[in-house]
């Protein structure tokens, strides 16, 4: 936002100094970043008189001129048709850069010595008239000959560009710059002029709005007999003070009580509307419209139009349409004033990447109850530069009529919360000057916040605005009382967070850490069938996420491809975060769940000397995990069983404890992976409830035993098993045999015969007793007899 300060003195009659006021809007949170000079090229620009003037002897267009300018006279050649004996001119002197680049020097021209340069409207960058040289006398009056250019017009020595946050809406105007003033310094406050003069013609226009969620207030006024024509100087120097280009009165003034007010008005050319009804309705889904920016727009049933009784005209509170332009010839003007939901505005301009000074201010939110005074303010503009007649009477609709928000508020709340002893008659003052209307109570307020601030909704929002006026570079820093020692335990839950996350970067995995939110798309392509469980995001940052996650698959899957990009092709990252699904009965309505997350993709070991090439992640890597941790964290036995049915893993194992489901497991289906960039299809995930685990966690003790003295024997049992007998049915099988003297059994291996529709399952048993070492008849004897049970008890047979 540029604040023209010769701007912001006719609302407060500010004389301090500059560089005290940036501090002080800096520190009430309108951080000043810079303090510009936009007419500092006109530093050697003067008031030049014309004394005298003569055809030049070797030309038939350029005139020898003498310009008096206050110091010395001097010898000019000018070339423009409109040079004349005692105009008043700007005269850029020898050395001044001009805008364009081209540097005024001592020159001869046709054999005669020019010593400066007699300037125009469009060489000055100060109006679009290049037509001759600019006669200042026919504008201007009381210009002393000699005076700098700049303090002549009036001109802006200093112009704050101010970064708004997007909270302070009120303060995109100089009009909202003003109240902060006049309440920093306690300054009286003035609004501009907009005493219209109605003619007795009545105005004969209605207005329809069909979407009244969408359009909160519109209202128009007609105005005939305009005269288009440039903008008086004073106008013209404040826009472009604001980085506004001026093109003419009628537009110009439409700008300009944006900047002024924060306002944003349109003005129609009558002639080219259709009818005596302005519509405000939805868009046709692909339905074209042509902008002022003369580029054809693809509209959505999202987007919202004004139309004529026949067409749209305008793109609602973003652009104008080039079918209803104002033109030169230009001579009724319908102006219209309206406020539009803010959401509906920002989903449009950021979806056409059509940004305007208008929606940029419809998007953060428009003050309502101001709308009537700049549609007059406006009005009487028009009325006065452009010499047109005001209609008798206003066509306005206003569905949704504006509600101010009423906030309890404690004056020693302020004191508690800021740190410092606020007295009760500075809050009372500060809120008042603020705009602010406050019923006193026995022990609190009731505070009636502005029709233009938005952002007070709540006590605290009242807090910090005493804290701001007050001052918060004024208070002091000090330490919070702490209540508990270093020493007390921390959560215990947050221990274990913190416990899973170092276990799984000591294994090798690596984190990823993402956004909660994600595309519901991404939910789609995942094949998640949750939609009524969904959180979506009421004002997303994009369509991209509009939803938070109900799965930490579809962030990792982001990662997954992101390293598939920069070419690092062996995946093993984890992530640890909360996923999010609706949920009524919770006071939040929103259910949230501590997930641990894992993906393994690619090679098994690093590409490169001693290890081994060719072996990949499968299933047993992700299971040796998943059992891994299980005995770092205490659960249980846990069974694994597989899901003929799962919406992205085939195969898909769920991993359960009792009656407990605590994760699942499984290989990403392949057309799911090849989104994601993994085209050979091997991408493993896992997912565990560590809220679930978490019970188990606590219930867990640690027992230690007595190392063994006695020498283990091993001894392996190969059996023939059909391809869907599971290895936990063998291990059960074993587990029932209850022999005393086995310590430990683990698959050794598995081979898949050609041709064959079994798989020899190798496994390894280890004995060991605790007051004696075994003897070798002894442990065959068992061996034998838990080999026997396994062939006949279940259907496998030796090789």
């Amino acid at each position: 936002m540029l604040l023209s300060l010769n701007w912001l003195k006719s609302f407060v009659p500010f004389d301090g100094d500059i560089e005290e006021l940036a501090h002080r809007l800096t520190m009430v949170g309108l951080e000043v970043e810079e303090i510009n000079s936009p007419f500092e090229y006109l530093k050697s620009v003067v008031v030049g008189k014309v004394v005298e003037c003569a055809p030049h002897p070797n030309s038939d267009h350029l005139s020898l001129c003498k310009v008096d300018i206050g110091s010395e006279v001097l010898p000019i050649v000018c070339g423009a048709p409109n040079v004349g004996e005692s105009q008043l001119v700007p005269v850029a002197l020898i050395g001044t850069k001009m805008p364009s680049g081209f540097k005024i020097k001592k020159a001869k021209l046709r054999g005669e010595l020019s010593c400066g340069m007699i300037c125009s409207q469009k060489e000055l960058e100060l109006g679009e008239d290049s037509s001759g040289i600019w006669v200042l006398s026919e504008e201007f009056s009381n210009l002393t000959v000699g005076e700098n250019l700049i303090s002549a017009l009036g001109l802006d020595e200093y112009v704050f560009d101010i970064g708004i946050t997007p909270n302070r809406a009120d303060c995109l105007s100089v009009l909202g710059i003003a109240r902060e003033v006049a309440a920093l310094y306690s300054l009286p406050l003035s609004l501009p002029s907009a005493n219209v003069q109605e003619v007795d013609t009545p105005l004969n226009y209605e207005i329809e709005i069909q979407s009244p969620e969408h359009c909160f207030l519109y209202q128009a006024r007609l105005i005939t007999d305009c005269k288009i024509k440039p903008s008086p100087a004073w106008m013209r120097f404040r826009l472009i003070a604001s980085g506004i280009n001026p093109i003419n009165n009628v537009v110009d003034i439409t700008n300009y009580v944006l900047m002024e007010l924060g306002q944003p008005l349109h003005a129609f050319d009558r002639r080219l509307l259709s009818g005596n009804k302005i519509r405000v309705a939805l868009a046709k889904d692909k339905e074209k419209f042509v902008t002022l920016d003369a580029k054809e727009r693809e509209l959505l049933a999202t987007d919202l139009l004004i139309l004529d009784s026949e067409k749209p005209v305008a793109l609602a509170g973003i652009m104008g349409g080039e079918n209803s332009e104002i033109k030169q010839d230009s001579s009724e003007v319908l102006l219209e004033c309206a406020v539009f939901n803010p959401v509906t505005i920002r989903k449009t301009a950021r979806r056409l990447s059509l940004t305007s000074e208008a929606s940029y201010r419809f998007e953060r939110g428009i003050d309502q109850l101001l709308s009537p005074f700049a549609l007059e303010r406006s009005a009487y503009l028009i009325q006065t530069l452009a010499n047109g007649k005001v209609l008798k009477g206003i066509a306005k609709k206003e569905p949704r009529p504006f509600v101010r928000a009423v906030i309890k508020f404690r004056p020693n709340k302020s004191s508690d919360i800021l740190g410092v002893e606020i007295a009760e008659d500075f809050s009372f003052t500060t809120l008042q000057k603020l705009g602010c209307k406050i019923r006193k109570e026995e022990s609190s307020w009731e505070v009636e916040a502005p029709s233009f601030r938005h952002d007070l909704q709540r006590e605290i929002d009242l807090v910090e605005e005493v804290g701001r006026i007050y001052g918060l570079d004024k208070i002091e820093a000090r330490l919070p009382k702490v209540s508990r020692t270093l020493k007390d335990e921390q959560d215990p839950k947050v221990l274990f967070l913190r416990k899973v996350k170092h276990w799984a970067k000591g294994i090798g995995l690596q984190e990823s850490i993402n956004y909660s939110f994600v595309g519901e798309k991404d939910l789609d392509l995942l094949g998640l069938e949750d939609k009524e469980k969904r959180v979506y995001v009421l004002n997303p940052l994009s369509e991209e996420q509009n939803v938070l996650r109900t799965t930490l698959l579809a962030g990792l899957l982001y990662a997954v491809k992101t390293n598939f990009t920069q070419n690092n092709k062996r995946i093993k990252l984890f992530e640890i975060a909360k996923t999010f699904t609706k949920d009524d009965n919770v006071e939040t309505l929103c259910q949230e769940n501590n997930r641990f997350g894992f993906v393994l993709s690619g090679s098994r070991y690093p590409e490169n000397w001693p290890f081994p090439k060719g072996e990949f992640f499968d299933y047993s890597d992700i299971k040796g995990l998943i059992e891994g941790f299980a005995l770092s964290f205490g659960l249980p036995e846990m069974e694994f069983i597989t899901r003929k049915e799962h919406p992205f893993l085939k195969p898909a194992v769920e991993i359960i404890v009792g009656d407990d489901i605590l994760g699942f497991m499984g290989l990403i289906k392949e057309d799911i992976a090849k989104q994601y960039d993994v085209k050979d299809g091997n991408l493993w995930y896992a997912d565990l409830d560590l809220d679930k685990i978490f019970g188990y966690y606590l219930k867990w003790t640690l027992r230690f035993k007595e190392l063994p003295k006695f020498p283990a024997s091993k001894r392996d049992i190969t059996v023939v098993c059909p391809l869907d007998l599971q290895i936990g049915s063998i291990l059960e099988v074993i587990k029932g045999v209850q022999c005393k003297i086995l310590e430990d059994v683990s698959v050794k291996d598995i081979y898949f015969p050609k041709d064959k529709a079994v798989k020899n399952v190798t496994l390894t048993l280890t004995y060991r007793a605790k007051d004696k070492t075994l003897k070798v008849k002894e442990v065959d004897k068992v061996n034998s007899n838990i080999a026997n049970t396994i062939v006949k008890k279940l259907n496998v047979s030796f090789p």
